[in-house]
């Protein structure tokens, strides 16, 4: 398995983190955890040093993407930039990785208006988008954790956004003048966005979905990922 599915395989599986490293020219990804995921093998498995519940927190590190600063709690942002505090707790998305940073480049360029983020996992685009002027923000995803996470992460930011429960395929989303979308590809390709521009992310650059009723208006990539704005029909 390539470098690339392999993080985006554990980001999945592990979302409040996991720590990488190169041994003799391979990829090691190493998690803590308490439970043993049973496809394991035995081989696999060692125990770890006192201390290794707060050695995770050193993998998510702040990030600055325009005016923007997204970084833990236990992080002190700089003067001058507008803080998204985000706790990933059991959500995914801390910012540091590159198809949250495409999205929140979009979000930069964007006209303000109305906003929903599809599959909200931490909150971080939807809290984002509220602290550059979005409003009204909404976030929806299916995991019930995620809508706690997307709460409890919009409340420590001193933003209110509407965070809903449900299925992007199955049920109708909220309307809005933009939506986001940073998720798997079989998602984005088939969410029905009642927007006027969507951005989708979530996928890597040798792929392209093709959200219905949308045509494509922009391709942006960094790290062998990308993001795509469409615009309604």
């Amino acid at each position: 398995m390539h470098a690339e599915e392999a993080r985006a395989s554990w980001l999945e599986r592990f979302p409040a983190g996991f720590e990488e490293r190169e041994v003799a020219g391979d990829l090691e990804l190493a998690v803590y955890v308490d439970d043993v995921p049973a496809d394991l093998r035995e081989a696999d498995i060692a125990d770890v040093a006192p201390g290794w519940e707060q050695r995770w927190r050193s993998f998510h590190r702040p990030v600055v993407v325009g005016p923007l600063w997204v970084g833990p709690p236990w992080e002190e942002p700089p003067e001058g930039l507008t803080p998204v505090v985000i706790d990933p707790g059991r959500a995914f998305g801390t910012g540091s990785h590159a198809t949250t940073r495409l999205c929140l480049a979009y979000l930069l360029e964007l006209p303000r208006g109305s906003l929903l983020d599809i599959g909200c996992g931490s909150g971080v685009l939807a809290i984002a988008a509220a602290k550059l002027g979005f409003a009204p923000v909404g976030a929806v995803d299916v995991d019930p954790v995620s809508v706690e996470t997307t709460t409890a992460n919009a409340r420590a930011n001193g933003v209110g956004l509407d965070v809903l429960r449900l299925d992007a395929l199955r049920h109708r989303l909220p309307e809005s003048d933009v939506a986001v979308a940073n998720i798997a590809l079989e998602v984005a390709d088939r969410i029905a966005a009642r927007s006027a521009t969507l951005v989708t992310s979530g996928y890597f650059a040798d792929a392209k979905p093709s959200p219905p009723g949308f045509v494509h208006a922009d391709r942006r990539t960094d790290d062998r990922w990308a993001a795509d704005r469409w615009r309604r029909k």
